[in-house]
């Protein structure tokens, strides 16, 4: 049955807002301009006076114009000379300088009346670019490749933020215009035929929104209100201003805009970018208040819908109830299990990997999550951390790649450029087959070895030019002049570009193979699916480099993975067991592209201890 307008309980009140008739209403909020007008282009230009509202803790400007339909384009005015686009555009058309656009929300037609989505536990994500994905580089065309997702066994798309950024090409974690989706992917309607389009291959969406900062090019936002603030500093400058005056407009900006997402684009979650970044020392946070606005909506809506946070504070209130004093965000990004196993299997130890590359690290990343629960961090010099071993597993999102640990820890190459074949299948066990919520980077399911490199698309030149020199800063002693991939350049960007004729060619191909085996595994045992991190034994040593993780159901099945983290063969030794045992994966077998080796024992008897030998940068399931 339709929700009506009633039900809904919340709408979009800021921006350009279709009345009916031809009349459209204009919306601000601005506190710090004293005279604001709007100007309407198109066939009848025009210039109407906004009035404030006499609340002066509202700060409101309106103005009502009639003869004023959708697809109409318009300017704010400040002080009757500066153009300034619309903060709260819901499209930008001409880029984040150009003038805004009216959108009419309920003129698009959803066909996924019937989507109600899909319980947390059952997420296995798939991070994807918009720009890179394909060679059109548009939301449209992921369309044809949903199938092909769908049928991975992939059941969540992540977008990357698609907020409108300067230029053409972007990582989206520069956006302006934090209502607009991108223009050059295929604007509000693009994204909106992807996202029904998912709905209709029963995969959730999911999409990263940046709320600890605005991008340093076209951001409009501080011509009409104090967005930022000097009391607190983040990696890209100001903080922005949730705990200072005049803060509550600013708060509300944000919380309308994760609302705008679920409400008006019918997206399944959002990841919240680096809330470490997100500064807010009042009584109550910002988060918590989002939180709670978030899911009061998607109940509204009669939606399951969650919010997914990327933070390095190992800080367990983040996802910890209110009644624990947390902020009740559904889950975060788990970076302690992706440092742990890269660590592990490329040896680098550079940066915040120097606390990791212990097989122990591994292991407590899965069974308990956060690796520093106040324990000292030789890269922070201090303790760090809190404990989470009583959060379950699908409140972690592991993964092994995505886009800032492919450019930034390995600038730029993907783990098929780095380890063996071996190795790579030996990650892709363990992050889909470990008791939390897996994410695969956009290609990693078949080895892809195009790279991800950092890229940007500015149109200040001056700009354009600190952000070069400041990567070449960043790559410090690693910096080559012959292999620099300059973000602004074009080719940096198109190098990015999946190429989709890999997955059907050796050895990309048992790649695939494997990525699908071991996602149907999850799916058909509770054991491996079940993110029961307090139900997962892990066994290991250090030395030998051998882990032996045995994960249960209440429902009585049961899984034992074992692991060769060492180049040579090893008899690995397994516990004495009541129960039988018969080997469903191994991923030496030729079907993933692996050699003639010996194939481990098939089947373990009941009731007594045994060895398994296993070959070299291998691993073997085995169900009961």
């Amino acid at each position: 049955m339709p929700i009506s307008s009633s039900e809904r309980g919340w709408d979009l009140r800021f921006g350009a807002s279709v009345r009916g008739d031809d009349t459209v209403e204009f919306r601000i909020w601005a506190p710090s301009p004293t005279n604001l007008a709007v100007r309407v282009l198109g066939a009848r230009p025009r210039t109407i006076p906004m009035t404030r509202s006499s609340e002066v803790e509202d700060s409101e400007f309106t103005a009502t114009v009639p003869d004023v339909s959708e697809g109409t384009d318009y300017f704010y005015i400040l002080e009757g000379e500066r153009e300034c686009p619309d903060p709260v555009s819901r499209w930008q058309p001409g880029g984040v300088h150009g003038p805004s656009r009216v959108v009419n929300p309920t003129s698009f037609h959803w066909s996924d009346q019937g989507w109600s989505g899909i319980p947390l536990k059952d997420f296995i994500l798939y991070e994807l670019h918009p720009g890179t994905f394909t060679r059109e580089g548009t939301f449209e065309s992921i369309i044809p490749r949903l199938p092909y997702l769908r049928d991975l066994g992939i059941t969540a798309l992540e977008i990357m933020p698609v907020a409108e950024v300067p230029g053409s090409r972007n990582w989206g974690y520069d956006g302006a215009s934090l209502y607009a989706p991108q223009s050059s992917y295929g604007g509000p309607s693009g994204l909106k035929k992807l996202v029904d389009a998912c709905h209709q291959h029963g995969l959730a969406v999911v999409l990263d929104v940046v709320y600890n900062h605005l991008g340093p090019e076209g951001n409009y936002l501080p011509e009409f209100a104090p967005c930022f603030t000097d009391a607190h500093h983040t990696p890209w400058g100001k903080a922005i201003n949730f705990d200072g005056p005049e803060s509550d407009g600013v708060r509300r900006f944000i919380i309308d805009n994760a609302l705008y997402w679920l409400t008006e684009y019918h997206v399944d979650a959002l990841r919240l970018d680096a809330i470490h970044g997100i500064y807010d020392f009042g009584a109550r946070h910002i988060l918590d208040e989002l939180s709670d606005a978030f899911h009061n909506q998607a109940r509204r809506l009669r939606r399951q819908a969650w919010l997914i946070a990327e933070s390095d504070l190992d800080d367990v209130r983040i996802i910890n109830p209110r009644a624990k004093g947390g902020y009740a965000l559904d889950a975060q990004w788990h970076d302690d299990f992706h440092h742990a196993l890269y660590a592990l299997l490329t040896g680098q130890r550079e940066g915040f990997l120097m606390d990791f590359g212990a097989i122990a690290d591994l292991s407590k990343s899965i069974r308990d999550g956060f690796v520093f629960d106040w324990k000292y961090s030789h890269y922070r010099q201090r303790h760090h951390g809190s404990r989470s071993k009583d959060r379950p597993g699908e409140q972690f999102v592991g993964f092994i790649q995505n886009h800032d640990q492919i450019a930034n820890t390995s600038r730029g190459k993907r783990l098929a450029s780095l380890v063996s074949a071996g190795q790579q299948k030996l990650a892709a066990v363990l992050t889909l087959c470990s008791p939390f919520l897996p994410l695969l980077f956009m290609g990693e399911e078949y080895g892809e070895t195009a790279p991800f490199l950092y890229f940007t698309g500015f149109e200040d030149p001056n700009l354009a030019a600190a952000v070069r020199e400041g990567r070449k800063r960043e790559l410090g002693l690693h910096y080559s002049e012959s292999d620099f991939a300059d973000p602004q350049a074009p080719s940096t960007f198109e190098r990015c570009k999946l190429d989709w004729s890999r997955p059907a060619i050796s050895p990309h191909a048992g790649i695939l193979c494997l990525y699908r085996d071991l996602i149907s595994l999850r799916k058909q045992h509770p054991s491996l699916g079940n993110c029961r991190k307090d139900l997962a034994d892990i066994q290991f040593e250090e030395k030998a480099r051998q882990l032996v993780m045995k994960r249960t159901d209440p429902a009585g099945s049961s899984a034992r993975l074992v692991f060769n983290f060492s180049a040579e063969s090893q008899r690995i030794p397994l516990a004495a067991d009541p129960q039988r045992w018969r080997q469903v994966l191994w991923t030496g077998d030729t079907a993933y592209g692996g050699s003639p080796e010996p194939r481990p024992v098939e089947t373990l008897a009941p009731g007594s201890a045994f060895g398994v030998s296993v070959a070299g940068f291998e691993a073997v399931i085995y169900v009961s």
